[in-house]
């Protein structure tokens, strides 16, 4: 196996088990507020701390762009893209739906990938023209045709009200051309689970570059597709992701496009 995705294996694991520990009491964690309903804990921050360590401990030439502590000043061609938690909202209720989530870019492409899931123990992994697996066992995307058998994913960051209605209108459409819409709060782990087949797809704007950047490798290594809402493939800078087999994938692009561009406030760059 890749030395880099053994290394961000580590790191994953050593952040579930800060995780896994703060779970058994949920009462002590320190909650402060990013911005309204985005919600930062000292398990983020101590995930992020250990998770850092590791990575630089192996690469000290590697930049680091980690979701709590932004980017660092280092300039490298290899980026390590970090959530140290997402799902933070389910972690802190006690709903078992988040996960850690590492990627490795090189000259903006990414070619590591591991999402961990840390209430089930399940390691997603991918290297870029490797393939991708669930503990070990390799990963295909649904093969579903018909949107309208499907059963997709979704994200909404709703922290600024204004993009409500634009959200519930594009729900609505998609909502009415498939079996279901799931919104489960953390979406590195949805599009893990797209990857494995078990979501057909997955649609969000106003996403940053490390709540995708993993899934969006274990998608295209697990025969999937996945890019921005015109279905070009800047969806890490443009902050809007669709990801899916190839034959809904150009489905749900159709009904996605005229919705392109209109969260531009999260974009981040790798």
């Amino acid at each position: 196996m890749h030395a880099m995705l053994n290394t961000a294996i580590k790191a994953a694991r050593r952040a579930g088990q800060i995780i896994n520990r703060a779970s058994l009491d949920l009462d002590g964690i320190q909650v402060s507020e990013k911005q309204r309903n985005n919600f930062v804990t000292n398990v983020d921050q101590a995930c992020e701390t250990a998770i850092i360590e590791i990575l630089q401990a192996a690469y000290p030439q590697h930049a680091i762009l980690a979701e709590e502590s932004g980017r660092s000043a280092q300039l490298s061609d290899h980026v390590w893209i970090i959530d140290p938690l997402d799902g933070t909202t389910n972690f802190i209720h006690g709903f078992p739906y988040y996960c850690v989530s590492i990627a490795l870019a090189q000259r903006g492409i990414v070619t590591q990938a591991v999402i961990y899931d840390p209430t089930r123990n399940d390691l997603y992994t991918a290297s870029r023209g490797s393939g991708a697996f669930l503990n070990n066992r390799r990963l295909r995307v649904s093969s579903r045709a018909k949107l309208a058998e499907t059963l997709l994913g979704t994200g909404f960051a709703f922290h600024d009200p204004k993009n409500l209605n634009g959200y519930l209108a594009l729900y609505g459409r998609i909502n009415a051309q498939c079996a279901s819409v799931r919104r489960s709060g953390a979406a590195a782990l949805d599009l893990a689970n797209v990857a494995a087949g078990r979501l057909d797809g997955f649609f969000e704007q106003g996403i940053y570059s490390w709540d995708m950047a993993a899934g969006s490798l274990l998608i295209v290594e697990a025969g999937g597709l996945a890019g921005n809402y015109t279905g070009e493939p800047d969806f890490l800078e443009r902050g809007e992701i669709v990801a899916a087999n190839p034959k809904l994938y150009a489905q749900m692009v159709k009904v996605l496009k005229p919705h392109s561009g209109t969260q531009r406030e999260a974009n981040q760059n790798v």
